[in-house]
């Protein structure tokens, strides 16, 4: 019986290692007590696995910020500025995720990139023309050894060289093929210091082998495996693919001299139809039939269906991607029976993997009747009213009237804002007293009347300093807000919500995503008391802040009984409800933000609009159709690459839309000018996702380099992203010098 999982989730069953590495932060531990911490929480998982009946457990999946951020160090992608600083292997590490701003030198993060169609991101390295690669790093090997003490024979998991070359930015004048031959001696010296350990097996992963391949990127990858395969230095060698099918290169992949494949039979449309017209004997399939991205019960019948069309002599049962993606376990969960009997989370999907292989080896009957008479069972209703309001839909419900140009026009006479209006994208540090307040309120142990008080007063107390600092369009900051998408969720019918089912997001931030159970309507309004309160407080426009359909759903796990398109139109009518009672509150700037709206485009270019972007971006248009013509739509959208949707982003019809753009060096702004962009746009001037504080003249810079691609009548001034995670000190002193930036570049013009 074979079966393993591609990687575990690393930030642990009660977040121990995010919650760790910040005391690390904080110089309340040292890097040692860091080091033994996650040493032993590494110990944990592999026991887990084991324990649980995975015959094959990955090591080198664990990382102390991320795993392609490992890579780069592990070959030596490191700017040589960074290398020479005066600091210790692992401040280095972290000054590229995070930044470092100290005595011993400035480091700004490297960029930071969805990791394909997920909520977690990436940090995305630069081969620059002075870049040696060579082995520099131990991590894989440190981690192999752990596991080896422990009694346990892993299989390492390592970025594959392709996707590696794929992901990471280069330097003007230099390209991937310039680093083939170095990056594939750096790998087979891997290979051979694994062996010598005494591995058997090594994963490497592709999953860029998922994406649209042109015959140039075809070309690159078979002349690197094809030097690489050259000598293997004894080890076995899986080649692992997730996210898609790899439809482009499958010929070219079964005749490479590999041990394994590992293919995705969740979100690989052809992938069954691929295997079907034959796969080698001398290989290995790796079927990842369990789907690594969502919390429900696997569909035993509906599994084994597939593996039975399967003609793969040898097959190791694995999860269709890294179980990174789900939250840990449903042990520490309070839902009813009846509820939690349909979710798994990462642990309870290794016994999934279990019963699937002893099922397929004549063993197993009694988890497949339990599991066949879970899936018997109606689970949820249907909302008539709700199906009956979306199938009367038309195509006016989806475009506002008058046009863009004619409202652009109406709402600069209805503001009159200066010149680069400046504001924040719109929530301000969540401190231990707001979270504190929040979780007494929640306990009982504050009455509504105190929690409301306390609200008030820290609103006030935001909405005062912006107008000191000299804002144009104030936020009230969400301190009501636990999290973006949550809070939402808890105001609409269909919501459901765990107790730790946090997943990593990027770094050491993880998220909650709540679970959409049923149907989704408004319960109630869910913004207006708060925004409307705040804008009582001043004359300046505050906005009204809302999470739009596609996000709360991409940042949800969605249900799998009816299409994701249908579950986002829900949302987008109760959202719709929400923005008309702010409009009718007297709230005239209304910010919907789609920072998810890229999360689940499909991977390949020829799927986008059919099965995606035909649908969610008339989601967005149908939430603010119907709003008056001097009533402002904002939007915001962050850490993905846009600069190939553009037409589809000018095409949801908002007034004025932010970017993430900081730590892309404002590689959006040619596509806006190329593509004649017509929104109004707010591209971040500095990172909000490092706790370092922009230089002097920093901001001006950036400002500059905005307005020599984007007319000044067209700019907004923000950050990139929300205020919540970081510090007041440093949130306020980047935010005065934003402003002090823009009112400089306002007299320049």
């Amino acid at each position: 019986m074979s079966t393993t999982i591609i990687g575990f989730p690393r930030l642990g069953e009660f977040r121990e290692l995010k919650f760790t590495t910040e005391k690390y932060f904080r110089k309340e531990i040292s890097e040692e007590e860091l080091l033994a911490a996650a040493k032993e929480l590494r110990a944990k998982h592999w026991n887990i696995v084991k324990e649980k009946g995975i015959t094959e457990i990955p090591s080198n999946d664990f990382s102390h910020y991320d795993n392609f951020l490992d890579a780069a160090f592990l070959f030596n992608v490191v700017p040589a500025s960074v290398q020479n600083l005066d600091l210790s292997d692992l401040e280095r590490y972290f000054a590229l995720g995070r930044g470092y701003q100290g005595e011993k030198g400035d480091v700004r993060a490297l960029p930071m990139k969805k990791w394909f169609n997920t909520n977690y991101h990436y940090i995305v390295p630069k081969f620059e023309k002075d870049t040696q690669v060579k082995l520099a790093g131990h991590k894989i090997f440190d981690e192999f050894q752990e596991a080896k003490e422990l009694g346990l024979n892993t299989r390492p998991v390592l970025v594959g060289p392709f996707t590696f070359l794929q992901l990471s930015d280069f330097e003007e004048g230099v390209k991937a093929e310039d680093f083939v031959d170095s990056l594939v001696a750096a790998y087979q010296e891997v290979f051979a210091k694994l062996a010598e350990l005494g591995a058997t097996r090594i994963q490497l992963d592709e999953a860029a082998l998922v994406k649209d391949l042109t015959a140039e990127e075809k070309a690159l990858f078979l002349n690197l495996y094809n030097k690489l395969l050259a000598d293997k230095k004894g080890l076995e060698v899986l080649l692992q693919t997730y996210f898609g099918d790899v439809r482009d290169v499958y010929a070219d992949l079964v005749n490479l001299p590999v041990d394994a494949i590992g293919l995705d039979f969740v979100e690989g449309k052809k992938t069954l139809d691929l295997v079907k017209g034959g796969f080698p004997a001398d290989k290995t399939l790796y079927a990842g039939i369990v789907n690594g991205k969502n919390i429900w019960r696997n569909n035993y019948e509906k599994s084994l269906a597939v593996l039975e069309q399967i003609p793969a002599e040898n097959i190791v049962l694995t999860s269709s991607c890294s179980l990174l993606h789900v939250p840990f376990t449903t042990a520490n969960e309070e839902f009813e029976p009846a509820i939690l009997n349909h979710f798994a989370f990462a642990v309870e999907k290794l016994e999934e993997l279990r019963d699937l292989d002893a099922i397929r080896n004549g063993q197993g009957a009694e988890a497949l009747a339990a599991n066949k008479e879970l899936f018997a069972t109606e689970r949820v209703g249907e909302n008539a009213e709700l199906r009956a309001r979306i199938a009367g839909l038309t195509d006016a419900d989806y475009t506002r009237l008058p046009a863009f140009a004619e409202r652009e026009a109406i709402q600069e006479e209805a503001f009159k804002l200066p010149a680069l209006p400046t504001t924040t994208i719109g929530s301000f540090p969540q401190t231990k007293e707001v979270r504190a307040k929040r979780l007494a309120f929640r306990k009982g142990e504050l009455s509504q009347e105190e929690y409301d008080a306390f609200l008030a007063e820290t609103i006030d107390e935001w909405i005062k300093w912006q107008e000191e600092v000299g804002f144009d369009v104030l936020v009230h900051g969400e301190f009501e807000r636990n999290d973006m998408v949550e809070y939402f969720g808890q105001n609409l019918s269909g919501y459901l919500f765990s107790k730790n089912g946090w997943v990593q997001s990027y770094g050491m931030r993880g998220v909650k995503p709540p679970i959409i159970w049923g149907d989704v309507t408004r319960l109630n309004p869910i913004t207006v008391k708060w925004s409307s309160y705040a804008q009582s407080r001043t004359d300046k426009p505050v906005k009204g802040m809302l999470t739009g359909p596609v996000t709360i759903l991409n940042w949800s796990f969605p249900r799998e009984d009816i299409s994701i398109k249908d579950s986002t139109l829900q949302i987008a009518l109760a959202i719709k409800d929400e923005v008309l009672d702010l409009e009718a509150a007297g709230v005239k700037i209304i910010q919907i933000d789609e920072a998810a709206l890229r999360e689940k485009l499909p991977l390949r270019r020829s799927d986008w609009y059919e099965d995606y972007l035909d649908w969610a971006i008339p989601a967005f248009r149908l939430v603010h159709s119907t709003v008056a013509p001097d009533t402002q739509i904002h939007t915001h959208m962050c850490y993905s690459e846009f600069t190939d949707i553009i037409p589809a982003i000018d095409n949801m019809d908002a007034d004025v839309i932010s970017f993430e753009a900081s730590r892309s060096n404002l590689e959006i702004l040619d596509e806006l000018k190329a593509k004649n962009f017509q929104t109004e746009v707010g591209p971040g001037v500095y990172d909000i996702h490092s706790p370092r504080v922009p230089n002097e003249g920093e901001i001006d810079h950036t400002i500059e380099a905005i307005l020599a691609k984007v007319p000044s009548k067209k700019v907004w001034i923000n950050p990139d992203c929300g205020l919540k995670t970081r510090g007041i000190p440093e949130t306020k002193e980047s935010l005065i010098r934003l402003v002090e930036a823009a009112k400089a570049a306002r007299e320049k013009l």
